[in-house]
């Protein structure tokens, strides 16, 4: 690290648990972003700002009016652009020195099959259950770690799944995509605006721990917040050894 890097990121370096070594693989880090809007704004911003070196950033979605009650990357003046080409300006602004790739396509199988192989870590900051299958399926067979994250309404989710350790479930050994999940959008349903800061500041936070391999990660735990009452919940996940993505299917009798 130069001078001004010292001094950007001094009080990461204070820290014990990070220091020099633990800033320098934040720097050397390559991060997946997949969705750029109430998630998606903050776990940019806090990891473009904590030194994460390289960060990718999928949108196929442009800035409206009715995202900036939550999407705080965004602005008045950049309704009309891509979300990823507005998230790389709010970034910049914080920090000049981020190197960050915009991906203005939807996010299919094909090209994450590209994406997260090259990726370090991936995060899931979507609203729909397809993309979210999709991204799991490929952070299994690429064996990467997977922060997810959800916001509806008043109530907020998140959890690791690190195909790493063979202990670990995945987002299908849960949420099953065989089950009828009833998608709820923000457009229908509405959602309560610092919720999504609250979820992606955790998600934020448990990338930069899981890059920087300190304390314990979410991985095997889905911690719930009820916003109404600003309690969370946390409930222990089991893998399925009969998942269909990352299960041992067990033998045919």
């Amino acid at each position: 690290m130069n001078d001004e890097q010292l001094l950007r990121y001094s009080r990461h370096i204070l820290l014990d648990d990070i220091g020099i070594e633990g800033q320098e693989k934040l720097l050397d880090a390559h991060v997946l972003i997949i969705g750029a809007g109430g998630l998606g704004s903050p776990v940019a911003l806090y990891l473009g700002s904590a030194g994460v070196g390289h960060l990718t950033l999928v949108d196929h979605d442009r800035v409206d009016a009715t995202n900036l009650q939550r999407q705080i990357a965004h602005t008045v003046e950049r309704i009309g652009q891509f979300k990823a080409h507005s998230v790389i300006q709010a970034v910049m602004a914080i920090n000049p020195d981020a190197r960050i790739t915009p991906v203005t396509e939807r996010a299919d199988d094909a090209l994450l099959e590209k994406l997260v192989h090259e990726a370090d870590l991936v995060l899931d900051c979507t609203d729909n259950f397809a993309t979210r299958h999709a991204i799991n399926r490929a952070c299994v067979k690429h064996r990467k770690p997977l922060v997810s994250g959800a916001a509806i309404r008043f109530d907020g989710q998140v959890a690791v799944y690190d195909s790493r350790n063979p202990e670990s479930p995945c987002y299908a050994c849960i949420f099953p995509e065989t089950d009828q999940l009833e998608e709820t959008l923000c457009a229908t349903m509405g959602v309560f605006a610092p919720l999504v800061g609250i979820v992606g500041s955790v998600q934020a936070a448990e990338a930069l721990k899981l890059l920087c391999g300190i304390g314990q990660a979410l991985t095997g735990r889905l911690m719930m917040l009820d916003g109404r009452n600003m309690q969370w919940h946390e409930m222990r996940l089991s893998k399925n050894q009969a998942c269909a993505v990352c299960g041992c299917s067990p033998a045919p009798a």
